[in-house]
């Protein structure tokens, strides 16, 4: 039977038509998509990037985001009597307009710290019960501000050493001792009993390092202290960590109860157990362009840890990029551009990411 339609009828059909076609296309996955089942993804956000294509990236791709330098002492906190609330509350706002987990970066730092913090009104360094009031006052603040929109806190930050020694030697070791790491994470849990408590720190998957700050968290743990997790930084490069090394710290950390998570990932293309960092024997001098090597062996570094992450997804509660895209990175410098995240200087998904999201 043949069945004549007019102009009317035909663009009726025709509109119905596109209509089920549309409906029928499946909206792009983001990151956080992918891994819904697995872990939040976060990123590191800086003002600017809360507005414009930044921000639609964020929106598209992550379900938590963490201050970069906002909430950091210096910044948040630049004289005893003086507190500078404008950028963390903003990026604090946009977490939960957006219903974004927000994490906070960081309470207790040995740099970008005031030299207020150490001093007293002469210039002479303070005594060990100051300096812990102090801590206290700005830990409180802090916290208690945000009480019930950040969900997690990197309280204590980097205080292991490299070298031979055990803590590093800083301001706070000097005038306080080791105390001041317990007081901290006490303070916090007062100030928000409910807050997710971490101790943060890179190049963990060094045996050296790991093993210092396994001690350490063992014996505060022993004592009572409110320890909740431990973050891995994991600004990594294209030739560290090996699998072995990264799975060791995984089950290492976790064994002692402490979700993991990895709060600082990027992948430098240049080699160095730290992104960024210039190894023996290393020229500052090296290419500014994102070559196909380079591409690759990124790529290959990034598909092997998240396989990793993905076989310990009981582990691990939370993977945080620390930057957005190429456009920006804090490992850009010397000279040469580093190009250690999975969206390039367009903010375009790179040959990794597709490695990231294929399984």
């Amino acid at each position: 039977m043949n069945v004549k339609l007019n102009k009317l009828q035909l663009g009726i059909l025709m509109l119905f038509i596109g209509t089920l076609l549309i409906s029928s296309v499946k909206k792009t996955d983001g990151l956080k998509d992918y891994y819904k089942k697995y872990f939040p993804i976060g990123v590191a956000v800086k003002p600017s990037d809360l507005r414009g294509k930044e921000k639609a990236l964020i929106l598209e791709h992550f379900n938590s985001i963490t201050a970069e330098n906002a909430m950091k002492m210096g910044p948040i906190h630049p004289g005893e009597n003086r507190y500078f609330w404008p950028i963390a509350d903003s990026i604090v706002e946009f977490g939960v307009a957006n219903k974004i987990k927000v994490r906070g970066h960081c309470l207790v730092w040995h740099a970008q710290t005031p030299f207020w913090l150490f001093k007293d009104s002469v210039g002479q360094p303070v005594s060990k019960q100051v300096l812990l009031n102090r801590m206290k006052n700005h830990i409180e603040t802090v916290v208690s501000r945000y009480r019930g929109k950040i969900y997690a806190w990197d309280v204590v930050n980097e205080v292991i050493a490299d070298d031979t020694s055990f803590y590093r030697k800083s301001p706070f070791l000097k005038i306080a001792g080791e105390d001041f790491i317990e007081q901290a994470f006490r303070y916090a849990h007062q100030a928000d009993p409910k807050a997710i408590l971490f101790y943060n720190d890179y190049n963990t998957e060094n045996a050296g390092k790991r093993d210092k700050i396994y001690k350490m968290l063992k014996n505060l743990l022993a004592k009572g202290v409110p320890i909740h997790g431990v973050g891995l930084q994991a600004h990594w490069s294209i030739n560290s960590p090996t699998r072995a090394e990264l799975e060791k710290s995984i089950e290492m950390f976790s064994s002692l109860g402490l979700q993991i998570q990895f709060t600082e990932l990027d992948i430098s293309v240049y080699a160095g157990r730290q992104g960024g960092q210039l190894i023996t024997g290393e020229k500052s001098a090296q290419p500014t362009s994102f070559t196909p090597e380079m591409e690759q062996k990124q790529l290959e570094k990034y598909q092997m840890i998240f396989e990793v992450f993905r076989k310990y997804k009981k582990e691990i509660t939370g993977v945080t990029f620390w930057n957005l895209s190429d456009k920006y990175s804090w490992l850009d410098g010397r000279g040469r551009k580093n190009y250690p995240l999975l969206f390039d200087t367009e903010l375009k998904p790179k040959k990794a990411y597709y490695e990231v999201i294929k399984f």
